[in-house]
């Protein structure tokens, strides 16, 4: 395969390592499926999952899978992840992003299900700087020459909750637990392109009108109760003009004179905020305070 493709065909990179390294003779010619699946996370680091599934039909089947299995680790991971940085470093070159390919696990196992016996091969790695972050998420830049998926391959792409889909090209087969593509298909140039936004959290309009809730609530209730000493220290020179109105006109409608006691009471406020207000009065020269046992008498002059 010519080198260039190779490095813009990032898929097809896993598609020659798992099946020209010694793997073909596990199984017939195209009895295989491949799964990739890549999980996007919220910093634009990728999650791969390369899962490569053939029918073993005869003895020479599993006998050669069993004979890949044991050379897994040694020779085809390695091999693997010297495929996929090389990917990560040219798609580096071409975003101008710096990239890392990290955390290469490979694994290999034999599954029995109704409809056969089964080699199933799983690589995985970590891929930062995959995706083009800012307050959106944008997918696809990487793919410099495009993708291609062999007939009954599939690719998955996942991204994370709390985002939503503005833009996908080429439309997915499906859209489900992630987009979803099926081979036989060639993608263009930078695709598949998607472009995610984040979405508004439902909670955030609800703690928003309860925190207003609650607001309103403990201000009708400190225009009944008055302001509670120790919530606010002093009383705002308007606000005082203002009481000191309010006890002059009071007096004035219970014939000139009221005990302070009586004041607090028919105005609904602390005592503290009465006597300050008196005192402002006092000072002014407006009232008289009598005292009256151990009572003040007020007294408008």
């Amino acid at each position: 395969m010519p080198g260039n493709l190779m490095a813009r065909n990032l898929l097809n990179l896993a598609i020659i390592l798992l099946l020209c390294i010694h793997l073909a003779g596990a199984a017939p010619e195209n009895d295989y499926k491949i799964t990739y699946t890549i999980n996007i996370k919220e910093d634009g680091t990728a999650i791969w999952n390369v899962e490569y599934r053939t029918l073993l039909v005869t003895n020479d089947d599993i006998n050669s899978f069993e004979n890949y299995t044991q050379q897994l680790k040694s020779v085809f991971l390695p091999d693997f992840k010297d495929l996929m940085q090389k990917s990560a470093s040219e798609a580096a070159v071409a975003t101008s992003r710096t990239m890392l390919a990290t955390d290469f696990t490979g694994e290999a196992s034999v599954q029995s299900t109704p409809t056969g016996k089964y080699g199933v091969v799983h690589y995985s790695f970590r891929w930062t700087n995959f995706a083009r972050t800012d307050s959106n998420i944008n997918i696809g830049d990487v793919f410099v020459g495009g993708l291609y998926l062999s007939k009954d391959n599939t690719l998955i792409i996942q991204y994370p909750s709390g985002f939503k889909i503005d833009e996908v090209m080429p439309p997915p087969d499906q859209n489900r637990e992630g987009l979803i593509w099926y081979g036989l298909r060639s993608f263009g140039a930078g695709e598949p392109r998607i472009l995610l936004s984040k979405t508004s959290s439902p909670w955030i309009p609800l703690a928003i009108a309860t925190f207003i809730i609650v607001v309103l609530g403990a201000f009708i209730y400190m225009r009944k109760r008055g302001i509670p000493k120790g919530i606010v220290g002093t009383i705002k020179e308007t606000e005082m003009i203002d009481l000191e109105e309010r006890i002059t006109r009071l007096l004035k409608e219970n014939g000139g004179s009221l005990y302070q006691s009586e004041i607090v009471k028919k105005l609904n406020l602390p005592k503290s905020t009465v006597s300050s207000a008196l005192n402002e009065l006092h000072n002014k020269n407006l009232i008289l305070k009598i005292k009256k046992g151990r009572e003040n008498l007020i007294r408008i002059k």
